[in-house]
């Protein structure tokens, strides 16, 4: 953290969970600067509201647009790059709006990066990028290239461009937890899709650990994932129905559109070449070239039979050990104080 030390740090998007999160930390270091860039002017107006701090710079603007990010580019050392189109639905009803914020965005953010010489950049992604099925994670997937793309252009290595990908956060909006809450509240039955589906089980401040893992060890184009535990959906119903005394009924609803039995963080492809850096997973840039005989006649002798990580074959937390996890979360803890003293 003492690289960040006066320094000016650009977070795109940063109005939403992993954005506010992140100034949090942030600001418990010596950083002269940080600015929220985003579109929506009342998330801003809240967060300047809450925060009143000084530090915090707010700047309207949309990635679509490459002048409003050359405007709050100017002057800084280091970007996380967060701001995109993350739920699934409305990707999948607007595929071309996916488009134009989580490729064409990114695409002017980084850029916009290279031509202000930032130091160091981090694009946020998601495991829906890894064999993705719908056109969010296809979008997701896509940035990753551009990325990787431009980290590939030799004249341009002073700026490390990077990449992390990670599930769906614990009680981000719009994520399940949440969901299961406020139907608890409400008396309703918790709508589970597959009892037997896996997710990853990733706190909100993993996925900070996991940026700033990437923001000190990165080499240009590379690739982090954090590795975490999972659990099955009716596990983390019945650990919140348990944490919250409740026996309100379980109903099944099966998959919804565009959604996979498990989640994959890293392909088999993908794992083959990856280190291992113990909580973490490093994906190199396959750096070779246009020379075609590299795709085409000299191969690849490692392990074709290796499995990728994903929520099915990672550590599996029964319900005791959710409920545990679940109370570590500041989100639950606050909804149960309120909840329990009704």
């Amino acid at each position: 953290m003492k690289q960040l030390a006066d320094k000016t740090i650009l977070i795109t998007g940063g109005t939403g969970s992993f954005g506010k999160a992140m100034v949090n930390k942030l600001l418990e270091t010596d950083v002269v600067e940080i600015r929220i860039f985003s579109r929506d002017e009342l998330k801003q107006e809240l967060m300047r509201i809450d925060y009143r701090e000084p530090r915090l710079k707010f700047y309207i603007g949309d990635v679509r647009d490459r002048d409003s990010v050359d405007n709050v580019m100017k002057g800084v050392d280091y970007v996380f790059h967060a701001a995109a189109l993350k739920q699934v639905p409305s990707c999948e009803f607007f595929p071309i709006q996916a488009v134009y914020t989580n490729i064409l965005g990114g695409h002017n953010v980084i850029e916009s990066a290279f031509a202000y010489k930032i130091k160091t950049i981090v694009c946020l992604s998601t495991d829906k990028a890894a064999y993705p099925i719908n056109a969010m994670g296809m979008t997701k997937a896509l940035l990753e290239k551009v990325a990787q793309a431009a980290a590939r252009t030799p004249t341009r290595n002073d700026t490390v461009v990077c990449c992390v990908r990670y599930g769906n956060v614990m009680c981000s909006r719009g994520s399940v937890i949440p969901l299961f809450i406020d139907q608890i509240k409400k008396g309703l039955p918790l709508t589970v899709t597959v009892p037997e589906m896996t997710r990853f089980l990733l706190p909100l401040r993993d996925s900070v650990d996991l940026v700033l893992f990437a923001f000190t060890n990165a080499n240009p184009g590379d690739l982090f994932v954090k590795k975490a535990a999972a659990c099955t959906i009716i596990d983390l119903a019945q650990a919140i129905k348990n944490l919250f005394k409740s026996n309100v009924e379980t109903k099944i609803i099966g998959v919804r559109h565009g959604e996979k039995l498990y989640e994959t963080l890293v392909t088999k492809e993908e794992l083959r070449r990856a280190e291992d850096m113990g909580d973490y997973y490093r994906i190199s840039l396959d750096d070779r070239n246009l020379n075609y005989n590299l795709y085409f006649t000299e191969g690849d002798e490692k392990d074709t039979q290796i499995d990728g990580y994903h929520s099915h074959n990672t550590q599996r937390l029964g319900v005791e050990a959710v409920e545990e996890l679940l109370l570590s979360l500041p989100y639950v803890q606050n909804e149960l104080k309120g909840y329990l003293a009704l």
